[in-house]
């Protein structure tokens, strides 16, 4: 069996490099936010006081982004139907945040304001679609020292143009911490007696929002409509990936989220845990795809008050849509109930601005509010057409 069908305590470290030194998209269509030069990996106790929640809960900027906020609950992006706008799409598929379009040689991505939790659509929060794409091309350029990705151009705010490739069926879910409220999170199969998940070995006496010994790796497939656990020797065994895929994509999946976690640090942030996925390229490499480190796809934590608040008993200050999926657990059953409540507007708007608090305390860039004089779906239908025809 090979190492990587194993589980290990202590995977192999990367190396921090300078991500303002990644070679841009060879695409002259890619535009990511301007980024001011990374700090060093142990971030200063002065930088760690100035991130707090108080600058989540209330600030100049706050109130400068809940007006627009509050502007934009009524023309959230919602759907798309760009098969009617530029004729050379030839098919879309319906994700739960994204509309994916067949452009011929490549795939239009174009990331909605939609919000989803327990595999289902929970609402639309503002400007969404907009902080997922920009976050994770900020991610998707200064990673390329670990992986190739898909990214081929992003010609609109909510859009990416990627290459087609064969998309591996399995979610890397990386953890560095025990917690969640999911019923595939590992504080809830760990509070269930659960001892060895997805291959890994767990320890007893372990408490909520504690830090594992080491990053773990807990792979997901889908089954139906809902995320299903799965050890690697099952991924093998059951033909979903090779043993080489697998261990190359589970390599970079570790190396990944150790990074993240570094950057994140940098910036006054604990990367708890998040997903990752890959495809393969017509020339057999194994390709990042999809999303990285959005808030949509991890957790975030402010990381000062992380040890104070734990020694106490107490939830750590989290930057993510945790409190919203806590919202619905409490007023509903989310995973049986037909029918959910509305998310209260107040939620919705706070969601918002965790998202664009998010963007800006990683990236170190003032996240740009869209204009509302043009149409969101013209926009982007003028983005995409002109974006194809210089591809072609």
């Amino acid at each position: 069996m090979a190492q990587c069908m194993r589980t290990t305590l202590n995977p192999p470290k990367t190396l921090l490099r300078n991500p303002t030194k990644s070679s841009p998209v060879s695409s002259p269509l890619f535009h990511l936010p301007k980024s001011k030069k990374h700090l060093r990996i142990s971030m200063s106790q002065q930088n760690q006081q100035e991130l707090s929640l108080d600058s989540l809960i209330s600030s100049t900027r706050k109130e400068e982004v809940l007006g627009a906020i509050k502007g934009s609950l009524s023309n959230c992006l919602w759907e798309t139907n760009l098969l009617k706008t530029v004729p050379a799409l030839k098919s879309k598929v319906r994700g739960k945040v994204r509309d994916i379009y067949d452009g011929g040689d490549y795939l239009v991505l174009v990331t909605t304001d939609r919000q989803s939790a327990f595999d289902k659509i929970l609402a639309s929060i503002p400007f969404k679609g907009q902080v997922l794409n920009e976050t994770s091309l900020w991610w998707f350029d200064r990673t390329r020292h670990i992986t190739q990705n898909a990214i081929v151009s992003a010609p609109d705010k909510n859009v990416t143009i990627a290459k087609k490739c064969s998309v591996f069926p399995v979610e890397f879910v990386v953890r560095g911490y025990v917690t969640g409220s999911t019923d595939t999170s590992l504080w809830t199969v760990y509070k269930n007696g659960v001892r060895n998940y997805c291959g890994n070995a767990l320890p007893d006496g372990l408490v909520k929002s504690q830090k594992l010994p080491s990053n773990i790796l807990t792979p997901t497939t889908k089954a139906d409509d809902h995320d299903v656990p799965i050890t690697p020797e099952e991924i093998v065994k059951s033909g979903l990936m090779t043993e080489a895929d697998y261990c190359e994509a589970s390599s970079k999946a570790l190396s990944l989220f150790e990074y993240g976690q570094r950057v994140a640090l940098e910036h006054g942030l604990i990367l708890v845990d998040t997903k990752y996925e890959f495809g393969k390229g017509s020339d057999g490499s194994v390709l990042l795809i999809d999303e990285v480190h959005t808030p949509d796809s991890s957790r975030y934590w402010i990381a000062h008050s992380y040890e104070e608040r734990i020694q106490k008993g107490l939830e750590p200050e989290n930057v993510d849509k945790e409190f919203l999926r806590l919202w619905f657990k409490d007023h509903c059953n989310p995973y049986e109930d037909k029918v959910l409540p509305d998310a209260p507007e107040d939620l919705v708007c706070e969601l918002a601005w965790r998202y664009i608090f998010l963007y800006e305390t990683i990236t170190k860039s003032k996240f740009e509010l869209p204009l509302t004089e043009e149409p969101i779906h013209d926009r982007i239908s003028r983005n995409v057409e002109l974006a194809l025809s210089s591809l072609r």
